[in-house]
């Protein structure tokens, strides 16, 4: 069975959520087709909200609304989010407002061009108080986060989601509440450990599998949350492994696998840790799969990266 866009996704499960949480509303920045949030505006036009190409109105407004008890999804593409950064800090994240920000096309979205690309939100929200970051590994994770978002006041919660399919064509699964700031362990191992964060741990998870059958077993952690992200899960991964791969749909500059390191050397462990994202230049158009296999993390580029660290004999090389 083949599967919609994420996005179509994402704009299902807001409706859904709306039909059971009368404070929430959707703002929209003259995208509502393709976040597909026309939905949410079909069938309740009182609490959709469409303010044009002016995405800091858009926050400044959806944080105006969440001073009154509502709780409002603001749907932005992540590299237009950039131009709302300050009203993010100045509007939202200081009041702790339970504004969330849905960000779609995170990460490359292609033949778009470098003006497109959602490279930068991991890294320019990380460094933001009060802030929550997460990004789902497939629709399942994508519903749970949506959910538990607008669950209760958690402050300013940022949801990053990829252009592109999913990957779960019976997508309609329970909606279950996660616990902020908790990855999961998806797969033991004791050579190395992958660390993913987003829709990238699925190029992983296949990897992984490949190599179950030649023997070299690798652990696969998916992070879920890049702020606050997993403290435990990360003291598990640095008391075990001294090998450890970061993967993310973002640039590498500031963004996961910088927050990995960081924990490293604040917890004083020793670990080789190598990086694969989008690395620290403007990125052209072109085809989005082989723009993320230009970039080095692709499922081929996981694949070399392993070999590269099964042959190696090196012992603690931090990148």
């Amino acid at each position: 069975m083949d599967t919609a866009s994420t996005r179509e996704y994402a704009g299902k499960k807001i409706l859904e959520l709306g039909a059971t949480n009368p404070d929430l509303c959707v703002v929209g920045a003259d995208l509502n087709k393709s976040t597909f949030t026309y939905l949410f505006a079909e069938k309740y036009p009182d609490r959709f909200f469409d303010v044009g190409i002016a995405e800091q109105h858009a926050v400044t407004f959806s944080a105006g609304m969440a001073t009154q008890g509502l709780i409002p999804f603001c749907n932005i593409y992540s590299s237009f989010m950039q131009r709302a950064f300050d009203q993010v800090v100045h509007d939202v994240a200081i009041q702790k407002l339970p504004v969330i920000f849905c960000l779609d096309r995170a990460g490359l979205v292609g033949e778009d061009g470098p003006t497109h690309h959602g490279s930068y939100d991991i890294a320019y929200f990380r460094c933001i108080p009060n802030m929550i970051i997460s990004a789902p590994m497939n629709e399942e994770e994508l519903r749970n986060l949506m959910f538990t978002a607008q669950e209760k006041n958690h402050g300013p919660f940022t949801i990053r989601y990829p252009r592109g399919k999913g990957v779960m064509p019976e997508w309609k699964t329970e909606f279950k509440s996660i616990e902020i700031g908790t990855g999961r362990k998806l797969r033991s191992g004791k050579d190395i450990a992958i660390l993913s964060f987003g829709h990238v741990g699925n190029y992983a998870s296949e990897v992984c599998n490949e190599y179950d059958k030649n023997g070299f077993h690798i652990a696969h952690y998916d992070l879920r949350f890049a702020k606050p992200i997993d403290q435990n899960l990360l003291q598990e991964v640095f008391q075990n492994y001294s090998h450890i791969i970061t993967i993310e749909d973002g640039c590498i500059t500031g963004g996961v696998g910088s927050a990995v390191i960081e924990f490293m050397a604040d917890h004083q462990y020793h670990a080789s840790v190598y990086r694969l994202g989008i690395p620290d230049e403007f990125i052209e158009h072109g085809p989005q799969l082989q723009l993320q296999a230009d970039c080095g993390y692709d499922k081929d580029s996981i694949r070399e990266k392993v070999e590269q660290i099964k042959n190696s004999r090196q012992l603690v090389v931090v990148s």
